[in-house]
This record gives structure tokens, C-alpha cells and sequence, in this order.
């Protein structure tokens, strides 16, 4: 039985493709791993803060509350948690809502009543950004979303913010 002979050109075609597919290989593993790997894990248990606010003191007046929050944040972790601030309000039906004060077109922080220009309005500073009240943003301002919302529960008569609302 007579075998089929490789020639020289052919031997290297295979050496270099395979040493190539296996470089691509490595490189591509980590890549996919990263992009999958946010897809597999758990996610945590939304938890509530009770953010020390009785609802008596809640009004239809934006009132800003700092609160605390323990996460982990890739590998780091604040030792005594991470410090947010809500706006905290009553809408009109009585409802509690409670925006992030995050603007959403650079992350700039969004003050309540801060510009006499524009009354009753959130107002970012950093490139005049507005939001109504209920946190929508004004048209033809630099923000394209409204202000994230958190979720909110009320016990025992205080207020407990959680997570944003998705």
C-alpha cells in the first residue's frame, strides 16, 4: 500500500494553520467568557434600605435622602458601604417616588429648584440638562431618558428605598 506524500508546502499550510487556530484560540476563549459570563451568574437579592425618613415628612416636594448600601463592586468593596442620595416626593395620587439624582446624559448630579430660570424643574449644571418633577426629561435639553426611579416600600410608617426599577 502506497501512502499519499505531503509535500513541503502542505506541511507548513497545516503547521501555520493549526499554530494559528490555536493562538486565535487563546485569544478568543477570555472574550467569549467575558460576554457570557454576566449571563450565567446569580443575581443578587434586590434589597430594601430603610432610609431613616418617617412618610409623615414625605411631601410633593422634592426632599433629598442619603442613604447607605453595601455591594460589591468588581473586586472592591467600601468597608463601611456606598453612600447614594434619592429625591425622595409624594406624586399626586400619593404615591411615594424616589429618582436618582444621576443625570442621564453624563452623569452630572441633578439638584432640585437650583436654577431660578427654571422653576420646579430638576437642573443639571453640568450642560443645562432639565427633568420635570415626575423625572421625565424636558425635549430639546442635552438627556435623552428620564431619571431612573427606585423602587420604594413603605414599614412600620418609614420609607425603604431598593433597587432602580428595570
Amino acid at each position: 500500500m502506497v501512502g499519499k506524500k505531503v509535500s513541503r508546502r502542505q506541511f507548513l499550510t497545516y503547521t501555520l494553520g493549526s499554530t494559528a487556530g490555536f493562538l486565535a484560540s487563546g485569544m478568543l476563549f477570555p472574550m467569549v467568557r467575558f460576554a457570557v459570563d454576566p449571563v450565567l451568574k446569580k443575581g443578587g437579592s434586590a434589597k430594601y434600605v430603610d432610609v431613616n425618613l418617617p412618610i409623615s415628612q414625605i411631601t410633593q416636594e422634592p426632599k433629598a435622602v442619603q442613604f447607605v448600601i453595601h455591594r460589591k463592586d468588581g473586586w472592591y468593596e467600601p468597608e463601611n458601604g456606598e453612600s447614594l442620595t434619592a429625591w425622595v416626593m409624594k406624586d399626586e395620587s400619593g404615591n411615594v417616588r424616589a429618582l436618582s439624582p444621576v443625570c442621564k446624559h453624563l452623569g452630572c448630579t441633578v439638584n432640585w429648584n437650583s436654577n431660578p430660570q427654571y422653576k420646579n424643574q430638576f437642573f443639571c449644571p453640568c450642560h443645562f440638562g432639565r427633568y420635570e418633577k415626575d423625572g421625565t426629561n424636558v425635549p430639546g435639553t442635552p438627556p435623552t431618558k428620564p431619571l431612573d426611579k427606585y423602587k420604594t416600600k413603605i414599614a412600620n410608617g418609614r420609607l425603604l428605598i431598593g433597587p432602580v426599577e428595570s
